[in-house]
């Protein structure tokens, strides 16, 4: 099961997410996304935690959404499956003409 958990402190460590989780059963991985792509390596301010079992993760879930840590009250929610919403959008706009590879002339 995959977990969301948003509106973390800056300061908030992957360590401590796990220490969080890992009292209602095993914890897979645990990412706090971060600007690694710009360089500042700041954290975004959400991260995901994967746990196998289904009910340990709803139970972390129901214990953890509204949680304060470090002075911010964290939501916990279950992630939603990646999607090609993105891709469909894209190609709807290629076939509207918005992003055409035809050049206009002039009249």
């Amino acid at each position: 099961m995959n977990i969301y958990i948003g509106n973390l402190g800056l300061d908030v460590t992957e360590e401590e997410l796990r220490k969080e989780f890992a009292v209602f059963g095993q914890v897979i991985t645990v990412n706090i996304m971060d600007d690694k792509y710009i360089g500042s390596g700041q954290s975004r301010g959400y991260g995901f935690v994967e746990m196998p079992s289904e009910p340990e993760g709803k139970a972390a879930i129901a214990a953890l959404n509204e949680k304060e840590i470090r002075h911010r009250i964290i939501n916990v929610v279950e992630a939603l499956p990646l999607s090609n919403i993105s891709c469909n959008i894209s190609n709807r706009y290629r076939m509207s003409g918005r992003f055409s590879s035809r050049v206009r002339q002039k009249r």
